[in-house]
């Protein structure tokens, strides 16, 4: 079996980065990329990319493009495209997505569902 990396994002390709010392209770609506260095409680929904950065700790349910997890997550995920978790990433919820990656070592508590979020709806109905 072979070893795939994910690609690290660069943070100058993001539109909007949340600095560690935040610490965010509420919703989060976004059309462009978002990281997220502190912490953050509440409900996410987005039609952005989401990058969840190696310090960082959501509460939340989120429903984003791309969910990109180097922190802890604490909630159900939902992508449109994918869910990548890296080898320091934690995730104690349910994931929703088309593609899902997870390096060696992450932590992942919850049930994959491997359909885009719409499919999941329209199957629910």
């Amino acid at each position: 079996m072979s070893d795939i990396q994910i690609q690290s994002i660069d943070e100058a390709e993001v539109d909007t980065i949340m600095a560690g010392d935040i610490d965010f209770t509420g919703n989060l609506g976004f059309d462009k990329s978002l990281m997220i260095k502190g912490r953050m409680k509440g409900d996410v929904r987005a039609t952005g990319n989401f990058y969840i950065d190696k310090s960082a700790v959501i509460d939340a349910r989120i429903e984003a493009n791309i969910v990109s997890v180097k922190g802890t997550v604490h909630g159900d995920i939902f992508a449109y495209e994918r869910v990548e978790i890296f080898s320091c990433g934690h995730v104690d919820g349910d994931i929703t997505a088309p593609d899902i990656i997870m390096e060696s070592g992450c932590s992942f508590n919850g049930i994959c569902r491997m359909k885009s979020p719409d499919e999941v709806e329209r199957n629910e109905e």
